[in-house]
């Protein structure tokens, strides 16, 4: 039995009856057949006999919209983990039911892998959400119960102190207690392996059919666990050596930069502040407006803490402005990404300017390894890591300074992490991703918004000693390699139907592309999914060599133009990614340039609408 169930008085219907009610209102096509079927098995099987009465109450209310959404389908495993909606019952929803199904499943398979063969332990931490502390004393638990040693984080921390903690304790996983930038309704477990990465093939469909197939949840009272030394607190241990290891990372040069930085409502400020104070900067002060550290992420617009979003920008930019900051930084609640404001000019009293994920990649690309080459420790061995939708911006900047790009990669850090051993890290420069994740050094296998936050404050003062703006700067990466324009388009496509929707859209991309985005023709289609490439011209097919995922990516006639689709992992919606590039004699003249990309983007990005709604 599992804690947190919610009590209600006895029923007004019996089982029996409750199962001819949801079998009436799917003929009345009040619920879908899938959430029939999830429901009946909450209703008749022992596993789930904690939360029948709610689910009778919900029926005998009449209830129908609600059961639906949250048990029309099982949660799945995504990019970041098991990530949704809280609701106290449902095979759709985040509750003691599904995140604890996530903790034993991964609890039996890793038990199950090593066989017995030594003392397992695992890493856990949590963040800000609603309900986070109460998910990690109910995950503790069960791996206690499944015979682990937990060392627990007990306190708001980072993602990537997680990703530490496992390497540096020698754990055999690790568990995150975050939804990252979703809204405040949403709760999640990121599930982590021995190398600090996210799980991986053949873990992670293992780990799935054990949470799939789980019976019972097996779980030692927290307090008890607390007592007897089975969870062992180590907050103030991995805070001082993370905080030793990310410093590492730094670079020599000025500190002279006046820096406001953001937490979002989440737990960034213990990770960012003593890390870059660490590193020398000595003007660092954190935004007030988003200091508290609240689930429900008040002072943002529409309480989505989501450094992607330029609206979060909008209230510390008028103190920054006000307050002569040379530079805004912001993490996600659970700190793993970054973004950042600066002014367009060298003076912080006028016009600020927000980047994009793509462009902050772009530009820690560049100052990493120019002090990289600088330092004396690029070698012709040395490579940066990028996945297939972030920037190739990214490539062209490398192989500009000698260094390997590898760039053939889906979607999701865990990947990044994997290339990483796979490529050698004693040879890794950085890696990046177009959703806001960076990365230097060997300390974690995860994006961390605290180290980038210090290089980016690294790169600030270096420029103002230039007498450059960070615009400026981004400006001249694209004189000397082209103008690169991306664009995301998110289309989101709720419940069931938004389902099938999303299915019958990836499936005409595949295989009735269009013929022209924004008036360039396709020449071919990378279907990651098949394996194959499509000459849209000639109909024929050809093998694609790559990583096998769920992404189809579109390539134009002109070079670096391309569109790639996929379904997200951890939203209802299908994202589209845009990309637009000149040659870097076309972008001499920035302002003709950039009108003429931001027409194509425009144009691209309504075709690419006008598909999916014919298609879905």
């Amino acid at each position: 039995m599992t804690s947190g169930s919610k009590p209600v008085s006895s029923p007004s219907m019996t089982v029996d009856e409750a199962l001819a009610a949801i079998d009436q209102a799917c003929q009345e096509k009040k619920l879908t057949a899938g959430a029939v079927e999830n429901i009946r098995s909450w209703l008749t099987e022992d596993r789930y006999r904690d939360y029948r009465d709610q689910t009778i109450q919900h029926i005998a209310d009449g209830m129908w919209q609600k059961l639906d959404d949250v048990f029309w389908t099982i949660i799945p495993f995504g990019t970041g983990g098991r990530r949704g909606r809280m609701y106290e019952i449902g095979s759709n929803a985040i509750n003691d039911r599904t995140i604890g199904e996530s903790a034993q499943g991964l609890a039996d398979y890793v038990v199950q892998y090593h066989g017995g063969a030594k003392q397992l332990s695992c890493a856990i931490a949590y963040d800000t959400r609603h309900k986070s502390r109460h998910f990690t004393e109910l995950c503790a638990g069960i791996m206690v119960a499944a015979g682990f040693k937990v060392y627990l984080l007990d306190d708001y921390r980072a993602t990537p102190q997680l990703s530490f903690a496992v390497r540096h304790l020698n754990c055999d996983c690790g568990i995150m207690v975050t939804a990252s930038h979703n809204p405040p309704s949403d709760n999640a477990v990121k599930v982590y392996w021995s190398t600090g990465g996210q799980v991986l093939p053949p873990h992670d469909k293992a780990i799935i059919d054990g949470v799939m197939s789980c019976q019972e949840i097996r779980a030692t009272p927290f307090a008890e666990a607390m007592a007897d030394g089975r969870i062992e607190v180590v907050t103030d241990q991995i805070d001082a050596a993370f905080i030793d290891a990310a410093s590492q990372c730094a670079f020599e040069g000025s500190r002279d930069v006046k820096v406001l930085y953001s937490p979002l409502h989440g737990v960034g400020e213990e990770a960012v502040v003593p890390l870059m104070k660490r590193d020398g900067f000595t003007q660092l002060d954190v935004y007030e407006g988003h200091r508290e550290k609240s689930g429900d992420f008040p002072n943002v617009p529409g309480h989505v803490s989501n450094p992607e979003n330029a609206a979060v920008f909008e209230a510390p930019i008028e103190t920054a402005r006000a307050g002569g900051y040379d530079l805004v930084l912001a993490t996600d609640p659970d700190c793993d990404r970054l973004g950042v404001a600066a002014p367009l000019t060298t003076d912080p009293s006028g016009e600020w300017g927000t980047f994009t994920g793509n462009q902050i990649a772009a530009l820690l690309a560049a100052y990493v390894l120019e002090q990289t080459v600088k330092s004396g420790k690029l070698t012709e061995r040395s490579y940066v890591i990028k996945t297939l939708v972030t920037t190739e911006l990214v490539r062209r900047i490398a192989e500009s300074h000698g260094a390997r790009c590898v760039g053939d990669l889906l979607v999701g850090y865990k990947y990044i992490a994997e290339a990483m051993d796979r490529e050698g890290p004693e040879d890794f420069v950085y890696g990046c991703e177009e959703s806001h994740g960076y990365l230097v050094g060997t300390y974690a296998r995860d994006k961390d918004g605290a180290v980038a936050c210090m290089l980016m404050g690294e790169l600030a003062a270096k420029l103002k000693a230039e007498g450059k703006s960070m615009h400026e700067y981004m400006a001249g990466l694209y004189s000397k390699h082209g103008l690169h324009r991306e664009n995301l388009i998110n289309v989101f496509m709720e419940g069931s139907e938004g389902m099938a929707a999303m299915q019958g859209l990836m499936k005409a991309f595949r295989a009735e592309p269009p013929k022209s985005l924004g008036g360039i023709a396709v020449s071919q289609v990378r279907d990651y999914g098949s394996a194959t490439i499509l000459n849209v011209a000639e109909g024929s097919t050809s093998p694609l060599e790559g990583p096998s995922g769920n992404l189809v990516i579109m390539d134009l006639e002109m070079d670096g133009n391309y569109v790639a689709v996929r379904p997200s992992g951890t939203e209802p919606k299908v994202k589209f990614y845009v990309f637009t590039r000149l040659e870097a004699a076309e972008s001499q003249d920035a302002s003709a340039a950039d009108i003429k990309l931001s027409d194509r983007l425009r144009a691209i990005e309504e075709d690419v609408r006008d598909f999916a709604r014919l298609h879905s």
